[in-house]
């Protein structure tokens, strides 16, 4: 198995904390992988499968604790997975190297609603690094919709392309409460990610991984009686709706 970026931020950022992070069902004892209750662990169904992208995760405060974050899904899928902190006034030099390296084409993930026309692209395909051959390297913004806004205006993204999706139909996610039905998780952005760029056998696998984990999910979440938390950890959030 290859390695989970964001597993191992977890396991960096425990190492710094001062104090533990409790949140609904914190009681619960949880695989230390997929952070789902021991009964309900979905570490022997990750795929293993190829994919022809890569994926770097600049996570909010606080959300790669959340056992409801669904961005390491993608983690285990798509081999390729970088994962770092976000920081207002502190930018990681391994993130910035990152975006300058020479195999990538990095493209920002977010609501084109947000984006100067210029930037905006609708498949990785447009852009001539990646007609080149060089790997999309797609930057998801991973925390809440409020969260992620303050992300996408980071200086060192703002001479990146910005890739939009047209999401078909509402998200099945339903493990935090959502503003409006058409708001998409992580997980289910990446799905369709992986589509646009014509990956097409790593965004099947994806969306099989997503079905189990939410079904896991519930079902323990149902045992330990939680209630839903306010906000919903998303990239496609407020006002989206495709355009």
């Amino acid at each position: 198995m290859h390695r989970n970026s964001v597993a191992d931020l977890r396991l960096q950022e425990l190492a710094k904390s001062r104090r533990a992070f409790l949140a609904r069902g914190s009681k619960t004892v949880r695989c230390p992988q997929c952070l789902l209750g021991v009964s309900h662990c979905i570490c022997a169904e990750r795929p293993e499968v190829s994919s022809r992208s890569a994926f770097v995760f600049i996570m909010y405060h606080g959300e790669v604790f959340k056992p409801s974050n669904t961005g390491r899904l993608i983690a285990d899928v798509v081999a390729d997975n970088y994962a770092y902190q976000w920081q207002r006034t502190v930018h990681d030099p391994e993130l910035l190297a990152l975006l300058q390296d020479e195999r990538y084409a990095p493209i920002v993930v977010f609501p084109h609603q947000y984006a100067q026309p210029e930037r905006c692209i609708h498949s990785p395909a447009q852009l001539p690094a990646v007609q080149q051959g060089k790997i999309p390297l797609f930057v998801m913004l991973d925390g809440t919709w409020r969260e992620a806004k303050k992300m996408f205006r980071s200086p060192y993204l703002q001479t990146l392309p910005v890739l939009g999706i047209q999401p078909e139909k509402g998200s099945e996610y339903q493990l935090r409460e959502a503003a409006h039905l058409h708001q998409l998780c992580t997980a289910e952005v990446g799905v369709e990610i992986l589509k646009l760029a014509e990956d097409h056998a790593a965004a099947q696998a994806l969306a099989e991984y997503f079905a189990v984990f939410r079904e896991r999910y519930l079902a323990g979440k149902a045992n330990i009686n939680e209630k839903p938390q306010r906000q919903m950890s998303t990239l496609f959030g407020e006002e989206y709706d495709g355009r």
